[in-house]
């Protein structure tokens, strides 16, 4: 996993709220073990007509959404079931941060252990970011993991994350990785005993 210290980006907007992981993933993409190549499938029920044809309207079709790393979504993101598939498919799409006013739970520890930041803002803040991306939809913010913030051209909000994924996305590592980072400690102990 990379090392995940500031992003700044364009920010691609979906307020629709209560957004599932099948409807980020729908269930027929769960078989492949390959997290890297779920890009396409990201969103399929609202990117593809029946005939696989594009969706021209669909929000991540637009030519303006292409290159985007923020997604700003409605709330309650990532409900429904514990897929770990969703944040492999927004990952692969090139995703490096969900700004919403809430996520499930699992999705939020799946997002984490996958390079994925889950940002949480307030109602107020929510709101104030879907008006900034309609009037100025080029606008460009910046997650700072180190500080905690989301940057925004008029000031910037403070996004809670709990220390020990911090570390291991500032490192770009998982828990296994984490804990390798002791190995030299881990062997000293057994040799001790």
């Amino acid at each position: 996993m990379a090392n995940f210290t500031t992003l700044t980006s364009r920010v691609m907007p979906l307020p629709i709220n209560d957004i599932d992981t099948d409807q980020i993933i729908p269930a027929q993409f769960l078989k492949v073990t390959d997290k890297n190549n779920l890009a396409d499938a990201l969103f399929f029920n609202w990117r593809y007509n029946d005939d696989k044809s594009i969706k021209a309207d669909f929000i991540i079709n637009k030519p303006e959404s292409k290159g985007c790393q923020i997604l700003l979504a409605g709330d309650n993101f990532g409900c429904g079931s514990s897929r770990e598939h969703a944040p492999w498919a927004l990952t692969s799409y090139g995703f490096r941060a969900v700004i919403s006013t809430s996520f499930a739970d699992i999705f939020r520890n799946n997002s984490l252990k996958n390079g994925l930041i889950p940002i949480i803002v307030d109602d107020e803040t929510h709101k104030m970011l879907f008006d900034l991306v309609e009037e100025m939809p080029n606008v460009e913010l910046t997650v700072d993991l180190a500080s905690q913030k989301l940057i925004l051209p008029n000031g910037s909000v403070e996004f809670p994350i709990d220390p020990f994924n911090k570390t291991c996305l500032l490192n770009g590592v998982d828990e296994l990785g984490y804990i390798l980072g002791f190995e030299k400690q881990i062997a000293e102990f057994e040799a001790k005993m």
